[in-house]
Formats: C-alpha cells, structure tokens, sequence
C-alpha cells in the first residue's frame, strides 16, 4: 500500500509537471513576459488653437504625473503614509483614490497627482527601492490665456468622468484620460486628443527599469484655426470689462464668429491640472454663474430688439406702410394701460423705429396677432437653436397659441400678445440668435450658420457628424420685399443717428455706416419690483444689436448687458468693438494700397554694348581677336523685388548693368 501510495503521488507530480510545462507553457511564458515587461503609456499632446490671422490662443506645457503601479506584488497600503507625505496628498483622499480604482484592472496605472512639482519628481526618484510602485508619466497640459480670455468659447479640459464613460461617445476612453468638457474643447475632442502611444520597458523582480524594448509614438491631435479676430475679441472683452453680459460679433456674409464674450468668466487653467473640491463649489453655486456661456445659453426677453422683427412681420404682410400711431406716452388695450417711455405723438414705420416707440408696436402686435408675429419669429430663428457648433445651446421661446396649450394647456390670450410685440412677455432670446436674426434681415433674407471653427480644415466625415450634432435654424433664405429691406435698414440707421434723435444716438460713428437697434427688457413686473425691495437688482437689461453697414453688411454685433439699464448703454460698448473692427479695416485696406503702389512697375529706358562673337575679326587684325561691340537698347517695365518674384521674363537673355540685375524685369508687350 506504501509503494502504491507513493506510485500515485509521482504520477500525480508527473501529471502536474506536465500540464504546467506543456499544456500550460504559452500561458505562462506570456505571464512571465508581462512581469519582465512594462508597457508605459505615451499620452498625445492636444492640438492648439489660434486665431483667424495665425495667432496662437492655447497652447500646451511639459508637465509630469505621477501614477501608482499595482502589479509589483508589493504591500501598496502599507506604503500609503510615506507618498502622501512625498507627494503633499492627503492621506485620505489618496485612499479615496485607490478606492475608486479598486475594480480597474490590476495593470492599470492610478493617476494620483498631476503636474508634479521638481521636488516631488525628487522624491520618487530618491525612494525607488522602497516605493517601486511609483511611476511618472511625461505629458503635455493645456495652456489658456490668462483672464478668463475667450474662456466660454474655448471652454476647458478635465479627467473623463464615470458619467462620461456611460456615454457611448466616450466607448474609447479610459478611466484617467483627458477630455474636453466645454466649448471648442468638447465639441471638436476627436480630433484634438490625438493618439497615444507607447513603450515597453524592460523591469527587474522588484519593478526596476533596466531596458527598453521600442517605443510607438504617440501622434499629435489636430491643431485648429478659429474664425476669432483676436484684435475685435480682446476689444469685445475689453467693452464689457466687469459687467454681467455676453457680446457676439459674426461676419453675416459667412456665418463666422469674429468674438464671442460671456461675462463674468472664469480661469481654464484651474481645470488644466485638477480643480480642487472648493474652488468648484464656489463656481457652480455663484448667482452670477460664471460657467454659463450667455452668448449662447442666456434665454432672456429681447426688449425692442424684438421691434425689428415685428416690422419685418408688419411691412410683409402689408398693416405696417401705412399705419399712423398717435402716441400719449402709451394705449389701453383689453382694459388695461400699457405705457411708453415717451410722448412721440404722431408716429409712422420710418419714425417706429428708430424712436422705438412701444405705442406704435402695441398696436401692431393687436393686428397681427400672436400666430402671425410666431410665424414670422420661426422664420427667422427665433424659438430655435441656431446650430452654432458650440456645445449646450439654448433654443430660447416663440410663444404662440399652440405652444401655450402644449405647455401649459390654456388657451392664449389676445391681451397676451400685446408685451410680445415689444418683446417682453413670454418671448426669449439668446444674444447669438439675435446676432443671426438681425445680421439676415439686413442681408435681404440671407441667414446662415453662426460657427467658430474654421470648416475648411475639418475632414468631411467630421463636418457631416457636425451638422448631425448640432442641428439648427442653419443656413437659410427667405424672401423680402425689397421696400420691406429698405424701410428695417433706414430705421436702423436712423438709431444711431444723432438727426433722428434715435435711441442709440450716443453710439453714433462719425463717417461710418452704423445701424442697429436698442433694447430695455425688464426682468420683473413693476408688482414684483415693488415686492423685492431695494435689495435685488430689478434694472432692465440692455440690448443692442448692430450692423456694418446697414444692407449687405459684413459686420454684426449683439450686445447683451444685464441689469445695464437702457439699451443706449448697451449701444455704446458695441460702438467701442465696431471701432476696433473700422480701424482695423482701414488700416488693412491702406496697406493693401500701399502695396499696390509700391508694386506698381515702372517703365524705364536702357543702352548696354554686346561684345561681338571670336569668330566675326576685322580684315588686318594681324591675328588678334579684335572684335566690334554690338550696341543694344529697350524699353523695361521694373517690378519691385520684394513684392515680385526675381526673375526676368523675356524670350532672349541679355547682359545687364549690375545695379540693374539687382531688379526683375518684364518687357512691356510690344516692344522689342
């Protein structure tokens, strides 16, 4: 029994040895493989931004990160105590920390601190024995301009959340890796996250680097031109300066935003490393919220900007020509008085407009009606995003009789119709749809979709994956009657029009074809001011929206300031950016005729000699080379060198002075 018993012990070990030698050999030579061999990730460096002329806007920094391995066989709680105090963590969130990477996979590395400073890089190097399970990854970090600059339409960078990785956008992600979370950042993450790479590095027993095996490069992401002028930008956020507010500024011919501003803002670079807990709380919880982008975002009563698309409806459907208002500082309508902030006495279209008279557009909206004013509102964009490619746009409301049953299921009231047409009321815009509105009504119909990236670049895949993801009023056109076009334009001139006494007068630019329209939109009742005390702000908002010029024009710019009080307030900082952007225009319009000047060629004269050919010798040279020189002459257009390319464009070469080679040349046609 004792010689049976240890027969079936070394068949067994026989059995054993063969199944791990044999059966199970690839399995553990990969194993063995993985222990001897550490893959290190390289992470890709974001593409940059810059602006429509080349400036660079974001930008990247070296920085290093520090990531805890867990597959060294290594007692990685016991060591706990000492990286916190190395590394300047708290020892309970660095517990937190591995907490919530507990169900990743064991070869997974932790990112436990980015941007480590050069000491903290010391110290890992110093305790290399005793901490093996510390690692330091190389990457480059985003770098925004200082001052909250363009920080709404940038938007910021941040570690993909759990959340995000429920997402099926986010299916490629890890746990750890970097992606954008607001504006260009988020929309256009695909193509500037690039693609990591990696190296295999070759690691003792106790997780030490002895070698390198080869390295996969990791590939850059994208770099993108934005369409931001950032001379208008950095006037727009000088314009608003501390004020609450949002300003736009787009090219209406294009769709391209030269400047969009959203105040007050906040630091990117906050978010670039990790935003502690508490400066987090202090953002998302600030009443003036800092992190909405109110260019796109802030749904709020127009105030009379709103007027511009009551006329168009007014002049279209033919009530407005020839409507004559007598304003007494106000009209009842449905028992009720609504006032005017002046007596403008008797009042026509050409005169409603720019005097902004609210007697006149309370009449109006009584004859269209709510249905008619929410026809013509969807036609051009208003209740609808505008597709603009920035994430989270709001749509805003076009109230009308179907969208108060749908929503609050009551019927709507013709005495509701009559705040509408001074849009107050339910009616709401944001400062972006109105920059769309205006800019295509004084385009005769033509609108088109606001956007700040530059379409060429983008691969076309990724341009219909755009359109798909932000869908909107788009590019569209509509069709006006061109006394319609006319009479909105003149109106709109005569705004800023001192002669006219227009209500943004003071926003008046002296040889510049400078129209627009103001708003005061209240943000509460006169019941409501009085409940709310002097301690709540309850000032209008001020609007302005503009044009450069007034038809056709190539420049638009909405101004939202809230709490600014009077429109015309609102008017005098988009006069301050349109200045920028005139000054700037002309500037490149003289250089551009100083360059045509300068290249302008100039036609000259010369003589030169030509020796003749050795073979052509005077009877009696006596066997010399006496040779007679050939007299030469012409006419010449000169070309400026640095303005043209140095070369001569003749279909014979001859032998020039030396101070004339220095100059490219071109025969005039026609001459020899």
């Amino acid at each position: 029994m004792v010689q049976y018993g240890i027969l079936f012990m070394m068949l067994a070990l026989a059995a054993g040895l063969w199944r791990l030698q044999v059966l199970d050999a690839e399995n553990f030579r990969q194993l063995a493989e993985q222990n001897r061999i550490r893959k290190e990730p390289i992470l890709a460096a974001r593409g940059k931004f810059f602006d429509r002329d080349g400036h660079l806007l974001v930008d990247n920094y070296p920085s290093v990160s520090c990531f805890l391995v867990r597959e060294q066989n290594h007692n990685v709680d016991a060591d706990l105590p000492l990286i916190a105090q190395g590394l300047n963590l708290d020892l309970e969130q660095l517990r937190a920390t591995l907490r919530h990477y507990r169900a990743a996979p064991g070869y997974q590395p932790i990112p436990i601190k980015q941007d480590i400073s050069a000491d903290e890089q010391a110290f890992i190097e110093a305790h290399r024995n005793e901490l093996p399970e510390l690692e330091t990854i190389d990457e480059e970090r985003r770098l925004y301009p200082r001052d909250g600059f363009a920080a709404h339409l940038i938007g910021y960078v941040g570690e993909v959340s759990e959340e995000d990785l429920n997402n099926p956008r986010y299916a490629y992600y890890e746990p750890g890796d970097v992606v954008g979370k607001a504006g260009i950042e988020e929309t256009y993450d695909e193509l500037l996250r690039g693609q990591d790479g990696s190296r295999d590095v070759i690691v003792d027993s106790h997780g030490r680097e002895v070698g390198y095996l080869g390295t996969q490069h990791a590939i850059p992401g994208q770099d993108l031109k934005l369409t931001i002028d950032i001379d208008i930008q950095r006037a727009a956020e000088l314009a608003l300066g501390d004020r609450s507010g949002a300003v736009v500024v787009m090219d209406p011919r294009n769709g391209e935003i030269l400047a969009m501003v959203s105040h007050p803002s906040y630091d990117p670079n906050d978010f670039a490393v990790r935003i502690n807990r508490t400066d987090w709380n202090k953002l998302i919880t600030d009443p003036a919220h800092p992190l909405m982008n109110k260019a796109i975002q802030a749904q709020l009563a127009p105030g009379s900007t709103f007027k511009i698309l009551m006329s168009l409806a007014g002049l279209q459907e033919g009530v407005a020509q020839n409507m004559h208002v007598f304003c007494a500082g106000g009209a009842s309508f449905y028992g009720h008085f609504y006032a005017c902030d002046r007596h403008h006495g008797n009042v026509d279209i050409e005169h409603a407009i720019p005097w902004s008279c609210d007697t006149f557009f309370y009449t109006l909206a009584n004859k269209l009606g709510i249905d008619t004013i929410a026809r013509y509102g969807k036609s051009v964009g208003l209740g609808q995003r505008t597709g603009i490619d920035l994430p989270n746009e709001a749509a805003g409301t076009m109230p009308s009789t179907e969208w108060k049953l749908r929503n609050f299921h009551e019927k709507w009231y013709a005495g509701e119709t009559i705040s509408v047409g001074i849009g107050q009321g339910a009616v709401t815009t944001t400062p972006v749809q109105l920059a769309r509105m205006i800019s295509g009504i004084a385009s005769d119909g033509h609108f088109v979709r606001p956007h700040v990236v530059d379409q060429a670049q983008l691969p076309s895949s990724f341009r219909q994956a755009l359109g798909d993801s932000f869908p909107g009023s788009g590019e569209t056109k509509i069709s006006l009657d061109p006394a319609t076009w006319m009479i909105i334009t003149d109106g709109m001139a005569g705004a800023t029009d001192p002669a006219m006494r227009g209500t943004a007068a003071a926003s008046h630019l002296e040889g510049v074809d400078f129209a627009g329209k103001t708003g005061s939109a209240q943000v509460a009742s006169h019941e409501a001011v009085k409940r709310m005390g002097s301690g709540v702000d309850t000032r209008p908002n001020g609007w302005f929206v503009g044009v450069i010029p007034r038809r056709n024009p190539e420049f638009v710019v909405a101004v939202l300031w809230e709490h600014g009080d009077w429109g015309a307030n609102a008017a005098k900082l988009a006069a301050q950016v349109a200045t920028v952007y005139v000054n700037k225009k002309r500037q490149q319009e003289r250089n551009a005729v100083e360059q045509a000047a300068a290249s302008k060629p100039v036609e000259m004269g010369a003589v030169w000699t030509e020796p003749a050919p050795a073979s052509r010798k005077q009877p009696g040279g006596h066997g010399k080379a006496a040779q007679t020189a050939q007299l030469h002459g012409g006419h010449f257009l000169i070309i400026p060198a640095p303005l043209a390319p140095a070369k001569a464009v003749a279909s014979n070469q001859f032998h020039l002075p030396a101070w004339l080679l220095s100059w490219p040349l071109r025969f005039k046609e026609g001459r020899p």
